[in-house]
């Protein structure tokens, strides 16, 4: 955490960049100056045209070359002559919270709209909805994120964007998280069997994906009710039996809770059941924003607006809140009848983390999966053996009536 926000609009926090990624693709590189598919990092708008005029983003200190970000050394490396250096962040930087409500009415009076005129041009991928970006005269290329073709149609408007605040270097290697898939797939209950034999092919792409995370103090205010449960015996005869019942008692209060980095997916086309089997994500690791961190890798920017992000947590904030009311009632059950929240003290950073994806194909059908790649975990879209299914049902039907069977022999 940092303070609780701006104490004035600094402008600089606003990035004049790609609505969709910070990421793109040159002519150059297309025409085989670089390796196909070889990401580079966007920076302003003078800076990457200067980059691209030098045909390098970061130049090597030793050989001028174009290095790249190293996971294991957590270094930029230059892939030629194999010298290393640190990235370039101030010793004295920190994470900085800001001002939430300061922001919205920032970006509200400062609003304005960057044209096409720069060369850049961005498009939605049809086939999984990733946003690539274009440079220069190129027209077509193959979605970094699922591999699928496609053209350029038509030329987007660039929207003031915010900046990053921090970013979660890669902690995991391509060799590391090919790994945790093997094991994945090793764990899947009724997979088919010659899924799990020839296991997952597919080239893994490195991706920054963003993320805001909030904080804030909030106030709660409930009514309800505290349930005490006992139990007596009805009946008579055969039909004597004890049963549960319920007395009920008022129940009433307010507390505090402060509430530290909630985070919200600020990607709104990619498939949030996928994004959350990621989590939790070691923000402890996360740096003061660098570029150089993004050095060989493709980064998203959000597509979900800082106001609406915030009514996102909203939800998992009070499920949270919900909890530590029935908890407060206490009892053995509970009621709540009303419960008011209000938020105070609400900041904000924008952090992208990273994750390795893959598109895979099993006969015929294509199926997405995302690694976390600051812990390794995996989560991902797989097929399923109907017959493994089916003779699962059978089985638990065979138990079921053999159990059946034996109570009535008994009695």
């Amino acid at each position: 955490m940092g303070g609780w926000g701006l104490t004035e609009f600094d402008p600089s926090h606003l990035f004049n960049g790609i609505p969709g990624s910070f990421g793109y693709q040159s002519m150059d590189e297309q025409a085989g100056d670089g390796q196909p598919g070889d990401l580079k990092v966007n920076t302003d708008s003078a800076e990457a045209h200067h980059s691209q005029a030098d045909g390098r983003i970061f130049p090597c200190e030793a050989c001028g070359a174009d290095v790249v970000f190293n996971i294991g050394t957590q270094h930029l490396k230059c892939p030629y002559c194999g010298h290393e250096q640190k990235l370039s962040i101030e010793a004295d930087a920190i994470l900085t919270e800001h001002d939430f409500h300061e922001m919205i009415e920032s970006l509200r009076e400062h609003h304005e709209t960057v044209g096409a005129t720069e060369g850049f041009k961005e498009v939605d991928c049809d086939a999984c909805g990733g946003i690539v970006v274009f440079e220069g005269n190129l027209t077509s290329t193959r979605c970094p994120y699922c591999d699928s073709p496609i053209q350029l149609d038509g030329i987007h408007e660039m929207e003031t964007r915010i900046k990053p605040d921090g970013v979660l270097p890669f902690q995991v290697d391509e060799k590391r998280a090919k790994g945790s898939i093997k094991k994945w797939v090793a764990s899947l209950w009724f997979a088919p069997n010659d899924f799990k034999k020839s296991g997952v092919e597919g080239k893994l792409n490195g991706v920054y994906i963003p993320y805001w995370t909030f904080d804030s103090m909030t106030f709660v205010a409930y009514a309800g009710e505290r349930g005490e449960e006992y139990r007596v015996t009805v009946g008579t005869g055969k039909n004597r039996r004890t049963v549960t019942r319920v007395r009920w008692y008022p129940a009433s209060g307010n507390f505090q809770r402060f509430f530290d980095d909630v985070l919200v997916l600020a990607c709104q086309k990619m498939s949030p059941k996928l994004i959350h089997g990621l989590e939790p994500w070691p923000l402890n690791l996360s740096l003061p924003f660098t570029r150089e961190a993004l050095a060989g890798y493709l980064a998203r920017t959000y597509d979900v607006e800082l106001e609406p992000g915030f009514h996102q947590a909203k939800p998992r904030i009070e499920s949270a809140l919900r909890s530590d009311v029935n908890r407060r009632i206490g009892g053995d059950r509970q009621r709540i009848s009303r419960m008011g929240v209000d938020y105070s003290a609400i900041t904000f950073k924008f952090l992208l983390l990273p994750i390795w994806l893959l598109s895979y194909r099993y006969k015929g059908k294509v199926y997405q999966m995302m690694i976390n790649a600051a812990t390794g975990k995996v989560s991902g879209e797989r097929p399923w053996s109907a017959w493994k299914i089916a003779g699962a049902i059978v089985l638990g039907a065979i138990v079921v009536l053999g159990s059946w069977a034996l109570i009535a022999s008994m009695q």
